[in-house]
């Protein structure tokens, strides 16, 4: 009964810093997600400048006016429908799909969004990269193998085997001679 305790005190304690690891690590998670939100709503801050304004306000104007121009169209063919022309039902979707790529472009191809998705993806690299370090940092406080770990149990492997390599080269070229004598 006595080996149980100590067996029990040490699994408590296991679990107490496994508990702690996941709860600063979910505070750094939570950290990092508002830098991220913070630094989108920066970005969106920033891109309010005159020019980009401008020109994000034309790109969703021009996406306007392709989906009206699309809605008019709709009702052309509708209208040629009644009257009794032909009207396959794949011309409707076919509108549809090209008016929205069309309105993708025009919103897509203004300085304000690229700029945003621009930050946006910058962002969540950031993050990315914060939540990987952190893991790590978890991982080897728990006591297993992280990536870098690996990585330079790889990197050692790869050099004994070159100095086995080469070490078997002198070995052949010493066996060699001996032969040759």
């Amino acid at each position: 009964m006595t080996d149980s305790q100590p067996q029990a005190q040490n699994w408590n304690a296991v679990v107490e810093q496994w508990n702690e690891q996941f709860m600063d690590a979910l505070e750094e998670n939570m950290e990092a997600q508002a830098q991220f939100v913070e630094s989108w709503s920066d970005a969106v801050g920033e891109a309010t400048e005159e020019n980009e304004i401008s020109d994000g306000v034309e790109g969703y104007a021009r996406a306007y006016e392709t989906w009206m121009n699309a809605s008019q169209q709709m009702v052309d063919r509708m209208n040629d429908s009644i009257e009794g022309e032909e009207v396959d039902m794949e011309e409707f979707r076919d509108i549809w799909l090209n008016t929205a790529n069309e309105a993708f472009k025009d919103v897509m191809s203004t300085t304000a969004f690229a700029k945003m998705t621009g930050e946006t993806v910058g962002d969540i690299l950031e993050l990315q990269q914060q939540a990987d370090e952190a893991s790590q940092e978890t991982l080897s406080t728990l006591g297993f193998a992280t990536r870098d770990d690996v990585v330079e149990v790889g990197d050692r492997l790869v050099e004994l085997e070159r100095r086995q390599h080469a070490v078997e080269r002198k070995l052949d070229r010493v066996l060699d001679h001996l032969e040759e004598e």
